[in-house]
């Protein structure tokens, strides 16, 4: 058997809660009223009708006696009621009638054999009352019928309805409304929660569910959902982090391969012309034409040498960490760009209470420092003054390298740490000293490595100072010499 489901449990699913409470609610109360309204007008009714009970025992009997023993007056009759004597055989000897029955319609009466001995409701000749019967027999002598109208008895309780039906109805409006206040005030949480799946929906996962009482259910639903929003609007940030970190590392993989390509291709060509050169020439200067060979190739060993360091520092491959004296270093380092370039005039200075001890990879720190003075002694002109300074600000540590060269521009300090960026656009060598535009890349992600940050201030003309910060080892200071103290 196919069970089918009825149009109307469609229209109750697509009927809002909201309404569903408030039908509900409102129902069961009209039920609970019209029960209590039924209720009582049937009690009252019941007490009533035995009233009129009561009356008809006590006039039956002392009513029936009188009348057969010689006639009653009609005074003994209640006012709204009817008296019949029958005879033995039936025959209706007397009807006396009260005053207020005389003006509505009879009852209809039972035959004149029809013994009633407990009373009975009957309903009138005409209209719709209905009178309260009973039959009695008096001791052989005959039988009396005696009826009382019920019309009061139906006036009080159609009063007492109508006033219940019209006290109910009152109640039910009043309820209504509280109802429905009630009602939205308990499920705006609810509305809310919608707005706000409507607004995560479009996309805007910052969103949360309104704070409600925790010990209540909406509250403890308010107070998971939240969770849950949380840790969906991390999963998603963590995505797009790790999309866009993707993008980025693609991209500058892209460019890397093709920067490293477009700097290899100019040693090698370089090496195969001098090879073609000296194939063609063979009578030429060897010695000389394996000089250019081996410069070629020492240049793209450098070359190479760089790319490499910078693939195992994107690889974030941990490096050698120890305390490192960065006074001690700066010291070695100015000593040996004095011997490179003994006709520049290097100096160096410290700055600060402490000598400055950061943890960190010595050799790694001595290169960041030799690119910098490198990029100094390339970029500047010769006679051009360098100044190296050491020092402390608050919990860290900093390598200043300062020139008085042309310095860089605002375009070229914000590239100038980016791999292979020249301040020649063209990236054209002019000189055997030109470097291979990685250096300073490669301070910048050493720096990085050290948890630290390398920095560029500069003004067309004035030269420029590359700062390198570091965070400092705790409680590590040796003693050093008086601050502001200059070196050479």
């Amino acid at each position: 058997m196919i069970a089918r489901r009825l149009p109307g449990g469609r229209l109750v699913r697509r009927t809002p809660l909201r309404v569903r409470l408030i039908a509900a609610m409102l129902a069961l109360v009209a039920f609970a009223l019209a029960g209590i309204g039924i209720s009582s007008v049937s009690v009252l009714r019941g007490y009533l009708v035995d009233r009129v009970d009561q009356q008809l025992g006590m006039f039956t009997r002392d009513v029936g006696r009188s009348v057969l023993r010689g006639g009653g007056p009609a005074s003994r009759v209640p006012p709204n009621g009817l008296i019949q004597v029958r005879g033995p055989d039936g025959k209706v000897l007397v009807t006396l009638a009260g005053l207020d029955a005389e003006r509505i319609p009879g009852p209809t009466l039972p035959r004149p054999e029809v013994r009633l001995m407990e009373p009975v409701t009957v309903p009138a000749e005409s209209g719709g009352g209905s009178w309260r019967t009973r039959v009695v027999s008096v001791n052989g002598e005959g039988s009396v019928l005696i009826a009382i109208d019920l019309s009061s008895v139906d006036q009080i309780t159609t009063r007492l309805a109508l006033t219940e039906l019209l006290v109910g109805g009152v109640v039910i409006i009043v309820l209504a409304v509280l109802v429905v206040v009630i009602v939205r005030r308990s499920l705006r949480p609810l509305v809310e929660m919608e707005h706000t799946a409507a607004a995560i929906a479009a996309g805007d996962l910052a969103r949360r569910v309104p704070d409600a009482d925790p010990r209540t259910e909406v509250g403890s639903l308010a107070a998971s959902l939240n969770g849950m929003l949380a840790q969906i609007e991390a999963a998603f940030r963590a995505r797009e982090i790790s999309e866009s970190a993707a993008r980025t590392s693609e991209e500058r993989m892209r460019r890397f391969i093709a920067d490293a390509s477009h700097e290899l291709r100019t040693p090698l060509t370089s090496i195969r012309g001098f090879a073609e050169f000296y194939r063609q020439n063979p009578a030429g200067d060897p010695v000389r034409l394996m000089r250019r060979v081996e410069d070629a190739a020492a240049r793209m060993g450098v070359l190479v040498e760089d790319l490499l360091l910078l693939a195992r520092l994107d690889q974030q491959r941990p490096l050698s960490v120890h305390p490192v004296d960065l006074l001690a270093l700066a010291a070695e380092a100015v000593q040996d760009t004095r011997i490179l370039a003994p006709g520049r005039d290097i100096a160096l200075e410290i700055t600060g209470d402490v000598a400055p001890i950061v943890p960190g990879d010595d050799i790694r720190l001595r290169q960041i420092l030799t690119n910098l003075l490198s990029n100094a002694l390339t970029h500047t002109p010769e006679k051009t003054p360098i100044t190296v300074r050491v020092g402390t600000t608050g919990p860290t540590a900093y390598l200043e390298v300062e020139d008085k060269g042309p310095g860089l521009t605002e375009q070229e300090a914000r590239q100038v740490f980016e791999r292979f960026y020249r301040a020649d656009p063209s990236r054209t060598r002019t000189t055997d000293t030109t470097g291979t535009g990685l250096g300073l890349a490669i301070v910048a992600a050493l720096t990085e490595a050290h948890n630290g940050q390398a920095t560029v201030t500069s003004t067309p003309g004035a030269g420029a100072t590359f700062r390198i910060t570091l965070p400092l080892t705790p409680d590590l200071h040796p003693p050093h010499p008086e601050p502001g103290a200059s070196y050479g």
